[in-house]
């Protein structure tokens, strides 16, 4: 793929310079792919487990309640509370770092290149929107409208591997733009209609100690420790505030510095220096310990090759890891978990809404934006894909796993029935989604790239 990449232009105006940050984007949907299939076997388990004689012992921990007291403030919340608020503001942490890379040196950082997956994005939020309020008759679940907003990024990156190597990496790229302006708009929807009654007192603190980080980032100032404190401050004082937790790990994420304190070449010549004085003070002894001077020159390799890296990919490359194997699994664990039984109360108009908003309501909006896009020529397709294999991406942007049960459970946090309905709605639309859009696409992966760039597809 990479060699047939390098010897063939990529003319779509939302494409260009793309080459540049080919190997990230690839690490990144690499490091996504292997989300996913965490996420469906942590799904499939919760779900097992859930409905096996392990049952309660399942429930019994996640209501388990953990208390933290700082000074007069005292967090007092369930294990389940804490994943959610705790171990998702660091998820959301990623998620900020992704969008301001997109943005600033990514998919997102014109409008020629953001065209086609903005319009994509709007269409895949706006349809599935209106969907659900016009096929929702229960005032009581009204609430729960940007449940099928959203796209999950990992789960569907996923299901394309699944596809093999013959699936235009541009594709990818595609889905992948649009996912991550989709959840811009989740946290949005967060931010502004799921949150409850604002202390803004403590909204000040955390905007002032907010305020000071991008300072410090302005003026290149980057310290892990410095924004690990402020982090923990910032989150604390917006879930006291009454603003979601989550959101302040996407604001912080915005005052991470993408800029290196030094460049490549400056590296390179420090390192040689380091290498030179390093090889003049080899031990002549053979001794299996270093001497003061190598020391001192590891440490000054230490860092360099820290300065050399942009913070921003630094902790977007390391949180990668934790995300994909233990928060992401570790979310799905804990909300997945559904008890089916004969006497389970359900609300089976509910389920319907959200599947059919999830599966249909993500289908007609990403394609018909992106046609109309396409035609009013503000956009254009990418390299080496048909508007029929949009289609398929559309279908399979149905798949709203994540977020969609994250924001469930802030619609339906005090209300069982309507939550379990939600979730239950949640997979069944995802499976639709995810099972038909890999069939559509598998049929329209083509033997060779194509060449023609119209909509003759349809």
């Amino acid at each position: 793929m990479s060699s047939y990449m390098h010897k063939n232009s990529y003319n779509a105006p939302w494409e260009e310079s793309f080459g540049r940050i080919l190997t990230p984007l690839e690490d990144f949907i690499h490091k996504q792919t292997t989300a996913g299939k965490l996420l469906i076997a942590s799904t499939v388990v919760a779900l097992i487990i859930a409905n096996s004689p392990l049952a309660h012992y399942y429930h019994a921990i996640l209501h388990t309640h953990f208390t933290l007291q700082i000074g007069n403030w005292v967090l007092d919340h369930t294990i389940h509370h804490w994943i959610n608020d705790g171990l998702m503001a660091i998820f959301f942490f990623l998620i900020g770092l992704e969008i301001k890379r997109e943005v600033l040196i990514g998919e997102l950082n014109s409008l020629k290149k953001a065209s086609l997956p903005v319009f994509a994005a709007i269409g895949g939020m706006l349809v599935p929107l209106f969907m659900y309020l016009l096929i929702n008759t229960n005032p009581a679940t009204t609430n729960g409208w940007g449940i099928s907003m959203a796209t999950d990024i990992a789960f569907t990156l996923a299901i394309l591997k699944l596809l093999g190597k013959n699936l235009p990496l541009s594709l990818k790229i595609f889905l992948t733009a649009f996912a991550i302006i989709d959840d811009i708009g989740a946290v949005l929807i967060i931010a502004l209609f799921y949150t409850s009654e604002l202390s803004w007192i403590l909204f000040l603190y955390a905007g002032i100690l907010l305020g000071i980080l991008y300072v410090l980032s302005y003026l290149k100032i980057h310290n892990k420790y410095l924004l690990l404190g402020f982090g923990i401050l910032i989150w604390f004082l917006f879930l006291k505030s009454g603003i979601h937790p989550t959101i302040a790990g996407i604001l912080i994420a915005f005052s991470v510095p993408i800029r290196q304190r030094i460049n490549e070449f400056e590296y390179t010549e420090k390192l040689s220096d380091i290498t030179e004085r390093l090889t003049e003070s080899t031990n002549t002894n053979k001794l299996p310990v270093l001497s003061k001077i190598q020391i001192e020159e590891i440490d000054n390799l230490e860092d360099w090759t820290d300065k050399v890296q942009s913070p921003l990919q630094q902790l977007e490359h390391r949180l990668h890891k934790w995300v994909a194997f233990l928060i992401i699994p570790v979310f799905a664990l804990s909300n997945a978990g559904i008890s089916f039984s004969s006497n389970m109360e359900i609300d089976m108009s509910l389920i319907l809404t959200i599947a059919i908003s999830l599966f249909a309501g993500k289908t007609i909006g990403v394609s018909l934006f992106s046609y109309l896009s396409i035609r009013l020529k503000i956009s254009s397709l990418p390299q080496n894909v048909n508007f029929k294999q949009i289609i398929g991406v559309a279908i399979l942007s149905g798949v709203g796993f994540t977020m969609s049960l994250f924001i469930s459970g802030l619609a339906f946090y005090d209300e069982p029935i309507y939550l379990n309905s939600a979730k239950i709605g949640i997979i069944l639309g995802s499976l639709i989604s995810g099972i038909i859009g890999f069939i559509i696409l598998k049929q329209k992966i083509p033997k060779r790239y194509p060449t023609n760039r119209t909509l003759s597809g349809l």
